[in-house]
């Protein structure tokens, strides 16, 4: 099996993540540039991705995750994950869910091919319609009408890897 298809077949969601430790930005930005090379409707590449590695708004952001979901400001949606990367979409493109959608494999994959643990958290939707995203994304500069795709949580695995999850039968045809 060539690689592509082993990291395909073989990344799995982490839930509980390895406190503090930080992947290298080398790392992170490599993350980040398979990120852009997702395909896009009519190549318009209508998406941000913004890399939270300050652990203050990364706290701040959980907490208002927390809050979409319906939990106290102690719980953490990211499951201790010290790197977030978050997917937004320019929502002027006809295409811009599928876009931002894509990107989120993208990052994922990119990730576990790097051997860093990762896991796609949603309600970032939420997040940026409300006040909360919109100053940071004035904050950052960020100016349309985007939405929140979703989080992409990255960090080392705290213990081991699940194991795959029999597959569905009856889910292609040839014809």
């Amino acid at each position: 099996m060539n690689e592509t298809l082993r990291i395909l077949e073989n990344r799995r969601s982490c839930r509980k993540f390895i406190p503090g430790k930080v992947p290298p930005e080398a790392d992170i930005q490599a993350i980040i540039r398979a990120g852009t090379f997702a395909p896009s409707g009519m190549g318009r590449q209508p998406v941000k991705i913004i890399a939270v590695t300050n652990k203050t708004l990364r706290d701040a952001i959980s907490a208002e995750n927390a809050r979409v979901m319906g939990k106290g400001a102690e719980f953490d949606p990211f499951y201790g994950a010290p790197v977030i990367l978050i997917v937004l979409a320019d929502k002027s493109a006809p295409t811009y869910l599928y876009d931002g959608s894509l990107v989120m494999g993208n990052l994922m994959n990119a990730a576990e091919s790097l051997g860093i643990a990762n896991i796609w958290i949603h309600r970032a939707k939420e997040e940026f319609d409300s006040d909360f995203g919109k100053k940071i994304l004035k904050d950052l500069g960020i100016e349309g009408d985007f939405e929140g795709i979703g989080h992409v949580a990255l960090g080392y695995r705290d213990g081991e890897p699940a194991s795959a999850a029999d597959r569905k039968e009856n889910v292609y045809w040839y014809r």
